[in-house]
């Protein structure tokens, strides 16, 4: 049976787990749903209660029923390749791939369902602290009296993205911001902004979970660090231990989400304690692989080469 990956064409991530995947012989289609249709091509009938689905890319025919496992990773936008790209075309091309997907029994890393809930920030921050995860104070307003009665309740607060950097080019670079004292907040009026107090931190901490396995890699923090995804704070990821109260929250929140695969963000502060940053469902690894050694890409491989039990 095969594995499906759906993909951009540049991934140093996926090209991690397609290794292992062919270290295991197992066989596997990588496919850049932005190529549908013209190089890859799509066909699905409905037949006898089911749907029969075949998936044609470079040179390569798969038939649904023949997938193991699907997993998602970074795949660009449907129908964007096209000859004649447009809204409606990538609507189209997005229900005929990601509908008879959903059709079939393979496992999913991860389901659509489940990764268009998981992205949503205020979803994250109320099901992280039903799991048992620490929270800093959050609010997220449109309405400037808020914001300003917010940063003077908590003195230092940041100010982050809810949805990440926009799409297109060139990339736009969104990092966490300290607010300035004194700062006019009239522009919250023009748009959904998310403040957080900020938490002093002494290192910052990423988690990945791969079916329930944990690989945890510290950073120490340079001194005033805010965003510990930008500046060269002179350290390097090291593997980390992860508190058993930090694994039952894992272990809780992906089962909330249903989640197979999910990466954590963490502050640790003076006192030890992780603040829960974010959970991005399609985050990153292969910078922690290569700094740590922590066998990522293997779990990854292992999960995905795994046979479907059944119907889901």
């Amino acid at each position: 049976m095969t594995v499906l990956i759906l993909t951009c064409h540049q991934d140093v991530t996926t090209d991690m787990v397609v290794a292992k995947l062919h270290e295991r012989g197992v066989p596997l289609v990588r496919l850049d749903p932005a190529d549908l249709p013209g190089e890859a091509g799509l066909s699905a009938e409905y037949v006898s209660g089911d749907f029969h689905c075949y998936l044609s890319t470079d040179g390569r025919m798969v038939s649904s029923k023949s997938l193991r496992s699907i997993w998602v990773r970074r795949p660009g936008e449907p129908a964007a390749h096209a000859p004649e790209p447009s809204r409606w075309l990538s609507a189209e091309t997005g229900q005929a791939l990601y509908g008879a997907l959903c059709s079939t029994t393979a496992r999913w890393m991860n389901h659509p369902r489940q990764a268009d809930q998981a992205r949503l920030k205020p979803w994250q921050l109320r099901f992280a602290h039903r799991s048992g995860f620490a929270v800093p104070p959050t609010v997220i307003t449109t309405f400037p009296r808020v914001a300003e009665q917010f940063a003077g309740q908590y003195g230092k607060v940041v100010v982050k993205s809810l949805s990440g950097p926009p799409r297109g080019e060139p990339a736009i670079a969104l990092p966490t911001a300290l607010v300035e004292p004194g700062t006019d907040f009239a522009g919250v009026a023009g748009g959904p902004t998310l403040l957080q107090r900020y938490v002093p931190k002494r290192a910052d901490i990423r988690l990945t979970c791969v079916g329930g396995r944990m690989f945890a890699a510290r950073k120490v923090s340079a001194s005033g660090q805010v965003d510990g995804r930008y500046g060269d704070t002179g350290h390097a990821w090291e593997p980390a231990v992860v508190p058993d109260r930090i694994a039952r929250a894992v272990h809780d929140y992906t089962g909330l989400a249903g989640l197979a695969y999910a990466a954590f963000d963490f502050a640790e502060d003076a006192e030890d304690v992780w603040w829960f940053l974010e959970c991005n469902q399609g985050g990153q690894f292969g910078f922690v692989e290569l700094e740590t050694g922590q066998p990522i890409a293997e779990a990854v491989a292992s999960w995905l080469a795994q046979e479907p039990r059944g119907p889901a």
